[in-house]
């Protein structure tokens, strides 16, 4: 592998979406990132479908959509960790590595002899890193969690979908896993400090990172604002709670996002539209002044685009640097030409299928490109391959 972290080897014990979307980074940065998995049924998500990858003779495969999206460029050892001598297999495996990635239950590898201590001794500056749903400690600890209970419990829902009393008024979960991703990017971020530390001071460490506190951590401006004010956010649709006008507009075919970031983007965007005199208006002159005034300034906005064509206001809009944007489909994301020059979607190739898509990492190092060569595994597809490579034996 190439990439920055090419000199590292990385342990995955993880499985589902959160440790594995750590894994995917690190793997995607160059490093050989081991994923161990149970011989037969592998990861969960293994079995998340349909959608199924299609074999190269029509069929569908084992292999999910699920999976696929999260396990870029690791290599497969399957393990069962509940035999002494798996255990004793991932103890030598990890004397060969930098990193351990894990989301078991609080306490439950060490059951197995494969906690933060355990694997020390064989490694003493070994960085481990524990995901759980709500830590090591507290009255929840034991407790076991997913994505969609973590948003509900950590405030995201309470602020995100129509208000009520609208129609489709009520709470929703974001569109894609939002805490597992961004658990395994704090997770990363964690990580990478520690082996920077590490090769300062020599010294391994321990990483406690639990998703119900990267859900409140990322409540952001919204936690902050309730701090602030004393005042729970709630719903809004898609209004922003401290930045005007932001919304989803009706054109005459369609719908246009607009999201005017400041006083100056707004009075170009009052004379697109018709209005220069909003500018100038009191109510609307300043952002705090839109923010307090919004259903006003909402109604003037809406029956001025609602008169033309979705393209006529992107093009209007988009002369005069207004950020301004169309909703997207997904395959229309992957057909827009930015997305196409910036190849955010490669195609690897894969045993199963001949070839397999990828939507790749958006970093780009100009003196450490990354690479993409290496498909999600087959489950087992490197078991011996890197038993060997490690002169471990086969047990």
């Amino acid at each position: 592998m190439s990439g920055p972290l090419s000199h590292i080897r990385v342990l995955d014990l993880s499985r589902i979406m959160a440790g594995p979307w750590s894994g995917q980074i690190l793997a995607d940065l160059g490093a050989d990132v081991i994923k161990i998995e149970r011989p037969g049924n592998g990861d969960d998500t293994r079995s998340w479908g349909p959608p199924f990858l299609t074999a190269a003779d029509g069929a569908p495969s084992k292999e999910s959509g699920y999976f696929l999206s999260v396990n870029r460029g690791k290599r497969s050892v399957t393990v069962d960790l509940a035999t002494a001598e798996g255990q004793a297999t991932i103890r030598e495996i990890a004397a060969h590595c930098d990193v351990v990635l894990e989301n078991f239950k609080a306490g439950a590898l060490k059951r197995y002899g494969l906690g933060y201590d355990d694997l020390k001794a064989v490694k003493p500056d070994i960085v481990y890193c524990s995901i759980t749903g709500f830590g090591q400690d507290g009255p929840k600890a034991d407790n076991a969690a997913y994505d969609f209970m973590i948003q509900a419990m950590g405030g995201l829902m309470s602020v995100t979908g129509e208000r009520d009393g609208e129609p489709g008024g009520g709470p929703q979960k974001v569109g894609v896993p939002i805490v597992d991703i961004m658990t395994g990017m704090y997770a990363t971020v964690g990580i990478l400090a520690a082996l920077a530390n590490r090769a300062q001071t020599g010294e391994g460490e321990y990483i406690d990172l639990a998703m119900l506190d990267v859900q409140v951590a990322f409540l952001a401006n919204q936690a902050m604002n309730y701090l602030v004010s004393g005042k729970p956010p709630a719903r809004n649709g898609n209004k922003h709670p401290n930045i005007q006008p932001q919304d989803v507009f009706r054109c005459r075919d369609g719908y246009l996002v607009l999201a005017v970031g400041n006083d100056g983007q707004f009075r170009k965007f009052a004379e697109v539209i018709g209005h220069a005199e909003l500018a100038d208006d009191e109510r609307f002159a300043t952002n705090a002044q839109r923010v307090r005034n919004l259903p006003a300034l909402h109604a003037l906005i809406s029956a001025a685009l609602v008169e033309d064509d979705l393209a006529v206001w992107l093009a209007k809009l988009d002369a005069a640097a207004v950020p301004c944007g169309p909703i997207n489909t997904i395959p229309m994301v992957f057909d827009d030409a930015q997305v196409k020059h910036r190849e955010m979607l490669r195609h690897l190739p894969h045993p199963v299928s001949g070839t397999v898509p990828q939507v790749v990492s958006p970093l780009r190092l100009r003196n450490a490109p990354l690479a993409f060569d290496r498909a999600p595994p087959t489950l087992g597809q490197h078991t011996d391959e890197v038993l060997r490579e490690l002169g471990i034996a086969a047990r």
